[in-house]
């Protein structure tokens, strides 16, 4: 699941960092998107794919994983038996929960791709004299720098984003996957629903959160040019410096990135799920 968000989705991610962290480069997506190409060619879409795809199965692994063990914990706070279907808002209960544990591995994950796929930016801005353009220099850098903790910059925001906004990405999907179920077992649904459903809890997450990520965005980005204010003092600096709109540079890109991305990572999770369980059911 989680490669398959990644494949689909990592030109769009790219540009989403870019325009949150510099946003008076770019005009919007489509000048994002030629400037990129211009100065990198095609490669720039997905510099940080290495780091995005280990940040992704790591986050969506332990997610779902815990996703399971945290609906078993809803069903045991509301009295119900371990077989018994939840409502979709405590399935949303039980996602928010489970984002907690995954932000701990996506956090490190994170900082190392968005570092990379800013690092042209960093140097035209001359924020940095010299650009890492490997993963192993971006992660020898941050523990020459800051140590092992180096890696965790950027968690409380991490935070603040996924436990809110899996709330909204699973209760969006379970509603969605409710809508089109009309009555139906939801384990009936096709590809089209569950891309679509996918889809849609995807863009809940992003239009919930969004001002959020820019302002994780850019402490784990623009850390490498020195010490970054924490979260409330780097959220009031842009609101004070920028305005309102800079919190929202970006969006176009995370909203296609978004409904695409999702819908192939909970088509990708459902039928995986699916194949392994028979295999375990003829065994």
């Amino acid at each position: 699941g989680g490669t398959a968000c990644v494949v689909t989705g990592q030109p769009f991610d790219t540009a989403k960092v870019k325009m949150q962290t510099f946003p008076n480069m770019y005009k919007g997506l489509v000048d994002c998107f030629v400037k990129t190409y211009k100065q990198v060619g095609f490669r720039g879409f997905y510099k940080g794919t290495t780091p995005a795809l280990v940040a992704n199965i790591a986050e969506n692994s332990v997610l779902f994983m815990c996703y399971g063990f945290c609906q078993q914990i809803v069903r045991r706070i509301v009295g119900v038996d371990r077989k018994t279907k939840l409502s979709d808002l405590q399935n949303a209960a039980a996602g928010s929960f489970a984002s907690a544990f995954a932000a701990l591995v996506l956090c490190p994950t994170e900082l190392v791709k968005c570092r990379l796929q800013a690092m042209h930016e960093m140097q035209l801005s001359g924020k940095i004299t010299k650009g890492h353009n490997t993963v192993w220099s971006v992660v020898k850098g941050v523990i020459q720098k800051d140590g092992p903790l180096g890696f965790y910059r950027g968690l409380s925001s991490t935070l603040l984003r996924e436990v809110p906004g899996y709330f909204f990405f699973f209760g969006g999907y379970e509603l969605s996957r409710t809508f089109f179920a009309s009555g139906r077992s939801k384990d009936e649904l096709g590809p089209i629903p569950l891309l679509l459903s996918g889809g849609f809890g995807g863009s809940c997450l992003w239009i919930a959160v969004y001002p959020v990520d820019c302002i994780k965005s850019r402490i784990q980005v623009l850390s490498m040019a020195g010490k970054q204010a924490g979260f409330m003092g780097t959220f009031v600096t842009v609101v004070k410096t920028e305005g309102v709109p800079a919190l929202y540079s970006g969006l176009t890109p995370t909203m296609i990135r978004a409904f695409v991305a999702n819908g192939a990572l909970f088509l990708a999770y459902e039928y995986s799920r699916k194949l392994m369980m028979k295999q375990i059911d003829s065994y």
